[in-house]
């Protein structure tokens, strides 16, 4: 097999640049900017897309279809809270989610990749994604990055510490969850805290909102269809002896099924309803907003099949491949479930507690197992020479 091992230092390097200097989403200009050049040094043509993205083509010795390799490239408004010398130098932005990773895995692909034309039959399509956390991957749908060439089919990785460093999370069907954010506006009458009667409180028809909607998950949803709701920020009033006139809350919903309004679980449907009644029993004017931000990664089951068949057999033994899903947002979705292209999404173990790796997700002191980055370049590589063999 080829040799990874000589790409070790350079996967690592290019994962603490990015760690140093995270961007937030449609932000990433000069992590584009790194990203162009680097790609650039390879002999390839990037190009610009929705603003901060980078798309670069791969062409094989060869005619034959078109493979996608995707990276985001987004960190998040977290605080580093870690003690190592890469730290975040954008202070309160942070690589808290594997992107830096990602995108180091990516490129050092696309370098073997550039030295392996000859035995490619068809074309490979980089594609470093902005703004990952709030749906980015919709404003490059509606740019064309599934033309020019058509995509035949489409991959991607994400670091994940749930699962230990050495194991691949792999399983087709639903493996991320569907997620909607939510905000809910209640507009009572202010007053004084003295004289309640003379207000209508918006803060109390909150509190009976946020205990009454968990029952749709525990009363009203199968249990076998998970379902997850959390409130993320309330604000309303101004000081402690004034009734507020104004509530805002806004949190998620999350579902591992296609989440279709037609269907049988209609958990959007029954949450607004839920709110509106207490709205109504409280004499409060209440608005529910619902904002898109992934829709449930579906793996094709051939294009894991191909995968566990031609890939992951070179890369680990088949027991360290564990069926795997979870309540995340991935909006990979968009490249291949709302556009009927065939793929998978791929989580590569990177749980080390030896190594302080075994941290949550959005976390202040994420940190991942750089031990574990060379598997990915060895995913996206594979995948692409078995792929366009």
């Amino acid at each position: 097999m080829y040799n990874f091992e000589q790409y070790k230092d350079e996967v690592i390097q290019l994962r603490r640049h990015f760690h140093k200097h995270p961007e937030l989403g449609f932000q990433e200009y000069e992590t584009s900017k790194f990203i162009q050049e680097y790609l650039k040094n390879l002999g390839l043509e990037p190009k610009v897309i929705a603003k901060t993205g980078v798309v670069a083509l791969i062409e094989g010795k060869y005619p034959g279809k078109t493979i996608l390799l995707r990276s985001d490239m987004d960190a998040l408004a977290v605080l580093e809270e870690n003690d190592v010398a890469y730290v975040s130098e954008n202070k309160g932005v942070m690589h808290a989610c594997g992107h830096d990773g990602h995108m180091a895995m990516l490129l050092v692909a696309a370098k073997i990749l550039t030295e392996q034309r000859d035995a490619m039959h068809g074309i490979v399509k980089l594609v470093f994604q902005p703004n990952e956390e709030e749906d980015g991957a919709s404003f490059l749908i509606k740019e064309g990055v599934l033309k020019n060439p058509d995509v035949d089919t489409s991959f991607a990785v994400h670091l994940w510490t749930p699962i230990p460093s050495g194991y691949i999370g792999l399983k087709s069907g639903p493996v991320m969850a569907e997620m909607y954010n939510f905000k809910i506006t209640l507009v009572g009458k202010g007053g004084h805290t003295s004289a309640p009667q003379s207000s209508i409180d918006p803060i109390i028809c909150a509190a009976n909102i946020i205990q009454s909607v968990q029952s749709i998950q525990t009363r009203e949803i199968d249990p076998m269809d998970a379902t997850v709701i959390m409130f993320g920020k309330i604000s309303g009033g101004t000081s402690s002896n004034i009734i507020a006139e104004t509530v805002e809350m806004e949190g998620t919903l999350r579902y591992l099924y296609d989440g279709d309004d037609d269907g049988e679980q209609q958990p959007r449907k029954r949450f607004e309803r839920i709110v509106k009644s207490i709205c109504e029993a409280y004499r409060i004017n209440g608005t529910v907003e619902f904002m898109p931000s992934s829709y449930t990664v579906m793996n094709d089951e051939s294009s894991v099949q191909f995968l566990k068949t031609h890939v992951m057999n070179q890369i680990v033994p088949e027991h360290n491949i564990i069926p795997y899903c979870c309540m995340g947002g991935e909006d990979f979705s968009e490249f291949i479930n709302h556009n009927n292209i065939p793929g998978a999404l791929i989580f590569i173990g990177t749980g080390n507690p030896e190594v302080g790796s075994d941290k949550p997700h959005h976390r202040c002191d994420f940190n991942i197992d750089e031990d574990t980055l060379l598997t990915g370049v060895k995913i996206h590589v594979l995948t692409a020479l078995e792929y366009l063999k």
